[in-house]
């Protein structure tokens, strides 16, 4: 345990056979009681290898989106008496040897949801990550605090980790079937913020691989749309 403190670290993963061997092969076990895949209908045996690497492997049967794997996995640290939920990118591009920075603010009685931020890490390496990508990473944040109030820099950033007791709070309506994509992620953030949870930032690193060994999941248009939506729906009031 760390600082008395019982830890998941987790991973949503689709058709990663490669790199979640690395995921979980680099997670800090000296700190991380768990490390849990969540398979969102991978068809390339990421299950199967994720298994042999030492995780616990859900699977979810077919795609329902990378929301509705992360909840799943929320819903397993509740269920498992976790005290702290770690959630990190399957596709290699965070560095779980940071998870003890997410940690220490939750550990140390000061924090109920530390977000990762890639502009905050002075010693970031963002590989090849597309000028798209920058510029809409930037944008995000902005939009995100005029809706918010809330002063973060990196409100797209996955790596991040939650006092499971504030997953609870039903206020939080994590089940709804909106949130299945990628809206759920920034939903929580909001609603951290929004109802008074302590929501604080940790400079951590994020590195984009060559576009040959494929970056992301995410479409450009459809995978943005679900990123900014929230902000709109939550903004003006038409979702709680």
């Amino acid at each position: 345990m760390y600082s008395g403190l019982k830890i998941l670290a987790m991973a949503p993963v689709l058709d990663e056979k490669v790199k979640i061997v690395e995921v979980i092969r680099r997670v800090p076990r000296e700190v991380v009681d768990e490390v849990l895949i969540v398979d969102d209908g991978s068809t390339d045996g990421s299950q199967d290898v994720a298994r042999t690497a030492g995780a616990t492997v859900i699977e979810l049967g077919r795609t329902l989106g990378v929301g509705a794997a992360i909840r799943t996995g929320y819903q397993y640290a509740i269920d498992h008496g976790f005290d702290i939920a770690v959630v990190m990118a399957g596709n290699n591009k965070d560095s779980p040897e940071e998870i003890p920075l997410l940690l220490a603010p939750i550990a140390g009685g000061v924090a109920d949801l530390v977000q990762g931020s890639r502009w905050l890490s002075e010693s970031s390496d963002y590989g090849e990550m597309p000028l798209y990508r920058k510029m809409a990473t930037r944008l995000h944040p902005f939009i995100f605090r005029l809706i918010s109030s809330a002063d973060l820099t990196d409100t797209t950033n996955g790596f991040r980790a939650v006092r499971t007791s504030m997953l609870k709070d039903p206020k939080l309506a994590l089940d709804q079937r909106w949130l299945d994509e990628y809206e759920l992620e920034v939903y929580l953030l909001y609603k951290a913020a929004k109802l008074g949870y302590v929501v604080t930032e940790v400079g951590v690193t994020k590195r984009y691989p060559p576009k040959e060994l494929g970056q992301t999941k995410m479409k450009p248009i459809v995978g943005w749309w679900s990123i900014l939506r929230p902000l709109f729906l939550l903004g003006l009031g038409i979702k709680k």
